[in-house]
């Protein structure tokens, strides 16, 4: 779906939400569900928060203002919910809980760890997924989802010569790391 038909789409069916999330669902939702998990690395919590995601985007549609294009505006609400999460109170005690049974083997456990595994089948991935936030999320956002350096920027609130200089950074540690498994 082009930049010209999504504005069409927001265009001519602004009274019609429902319709609306429903297109921007089928158009964006795996790759939403992709960013959610480069943040918090659990299948599950990525498919509640991209449900919750979405929910944003229905209750937020009419503050639409066309100032960026739709694809950059569903990824500036994902990405800003992602780190609401990473900072809230439940998120802190989840990790504090897990770091507290981690000395104890449950069979959900490992079943989660071999849904992971089987996700990150190449070693790239692995590599990707073991950066920082701040790199990963450019990385994610620039390759997999071939966003400009512009349209990141918009998504992200940061300045193009940031994103430059993480991209550049993700990359030297990307190389380094690939350097050290073979």
């Amino acid at each position: 779906m082009n930049e010209l038909e999504q504005l069409t789409i927001v265009d001519t069916c602004m009274n019609d939400k429902e319709q609306i999330i429903d297109q921007l669902m089928q158009a964006y939702s795996e790759g939403i569900l992709y960013l959610v998990f480069t943040y918090v690395k659990n299948r599950t919590t990525a498919e509640d928060l991209t449900q919750e995601i979405f929910i944003k985007c229905y209750e937020k549609l009419d503050q639409f203002n066309h100032q960026a294009s739709i694809k950059t505006w569903v990824y500036r609400i994902a990405s800003n919910h992602c780190k609401d999460y990473l900072r809230s109170w439940h998120y802190r005690k989840i990790k504090l809980d897990e770091k507290m049974w981690d000395h104890i083997p449950s069979k959900s456990k490992q079943v989660e760890e071999e849904i992971i595994a089987k996700n990150q089948e190449t070693s790239l991935s692995r590599a990707i997924m073991a950066l920082p936030i701040k790199y990963r999320e450019v990385v994610f956002l620039h390759y997999y989802e071939d966003l400009t350096l512009a349209e990141i920027s918009k998504v992200t609130t940061i300045n193009i010569n940031t994103i430059k200089t993480r991209l550049k950074r993700a990359k030297e540690l990307l190389k380094d790391k690939m350097l050290k498994e073979v």
